[in-house]
């Protein structure tokens, strides 16, 4: 008989349903997804590699601001929202654009606040995501609340809230944990663990056999799982979409993968870590893993690849057509949409403004 302790506990190894070499795997508590999720999984996967492509050399174009890219993390990305339903919710942090566009916003919304014009340039209720959190967790309550506030009126949502293994050090991520476990909320917190929080390592972090343990103290059951392969993150984070919706609570999942890139373009990462780190990671790309295991199936055929190709020079050209222009700013909006109704300190500052920029052009 499974004890409490024993039903909380992550796998020993993580969850790996196809490695590195494209070779499949048994395991005993997760399938190998479809044929048909593995092929729609792929050409999302070179859409999003695409995207971000084309945003990193955005940025180095001075179209954005700035792009943290997760370039290397696209089955984490992509994973996150494929096992969701439409009416779940997605919680993303500021390296989850792709997660974003995935979830059906348009390419330019996603990127539009991190090109600095807005906080956020896509509407949250419309493909049911939050506007992406650049402080580290702060995301994380609010998911909760949103998946408790969904429980209490029978709704069968569930929240996936999205964090990296930065986030798991600050105080946002015990609140949020202890609040779901006490209140059984559906939501599902991802860790993508890619090693670093900009320069400092796991092992400065947290000294927890792995993150997914840290779900131990709270009462939530954790699991931990290859965060390149995207067969076992459909697999693991499935089930856990699937338990958080049959009402038996948060689940915690750690995606074991790796920052390949720059933290954003403006941190140099060689000043904290060695190429040969960075290598061993390449081969253990998400796409070339995928693409080999669809190859030995005789799944991936010339039309397959071409659609997927054409997906991804569709999304590249719409980035650069959407951004390229300059974009046309009304100081008057920063009142505007600040809140639902004015307050009159907003009243007086809109107007203060308007006779300033009136004086100006007199």
């Amino acid at each position: 008989m499974t004890t409490v302790e024993e039903r909380l506990l992550p796998s020993a190894e993580p969850v790996c349903l196809i490695d590195q070499n494209g070779v499949p795997h048994d395991h005993p508590s997760y399938r190998l997804p479809t044929k048909e999720a593995l092929l729609d999984g792929y050409t999302q996967l070179i859409r999003g590699r695409r995207f971000n492509d084309q945003a990193s050399a955005l940025v180095r174009q001075g179209r954005l601001a700035v792009y943290p890219s997760s370039f290397g993390q696209e089955a984490c990305q992509l994973a996150a929202t494929m096992v969701l339903r439409d009416g779940d919710w997605l919680f993303p942090t500021y390296r989850d654009s792709v997660s974003i566009m995935s979830r059906g916003v348009d390419p330019i919304e996603t990127l539009t606040l991190l090109r600095g014009d807005w906080h956020s340039g896509y509407d949250p209720y419309e493909h049911k995501v939050a506007p992406q959190a650049t402080p580290l967790a702060t995301q994380l309550p609010h998911a909760v609340g949103v998946a408790h506030a969904a429980r209490l009126k029978g709704e069968d949502t569930v929240v996936m809230a999205l964090v990296g293994d930065g986030g798991t050090s600050e105080g946002d991520f015990h609140e949020a944990l202890n609040f779901a476990a006490v209140f059984q909320a559906p939501v599902v917190f991802f860790i993508q663990n890619n090693e670093y929080a900009i320069s400092v390592p796991l092992a400065r972090q947290s000294a927890a056999p792995s993150l997914a343990h840290k779900g131990i103290g709270y009462g939530v059951p954790g699991e931990r799982a290859d965060g390149n392969d995207l067969a076992g993150l459909l697999a693991v984070l499935g089930q856990a979409v699937e338990k958080a919706r049959a009402g038996e609570g948060p689940q915690l999942i750690e995606a074991h993968t790796y920052r390949v890139q720059a933290h954003t373009n403006a941190d140099d990462a060689s000043r904290y870590r060695q190429d040969d780190e960075v290598a061993p990671w390449l081969d253990r790309d998400p796409i070339a893993r995928l693409t080999t295991y669809l190859e030995q199936q005789g799944w991936l055929d010339d039309d397959v690849r071409a659609a997927a190709e054409a997906g991804a020079v569709e999304v590249a050209a719409q980035l650069r057509d959407g951004l390229m222009p300059e974009p046309e700013v009304d100081p008057a909006d920063l009142f505007a949409y600040l809140y639902a109704g004015q307050t009159q300190q907003l009243r007086e500052q809109a107007a203060f403004l308007r006779d300033e920029l009136a004086r100006e052009e007199a």
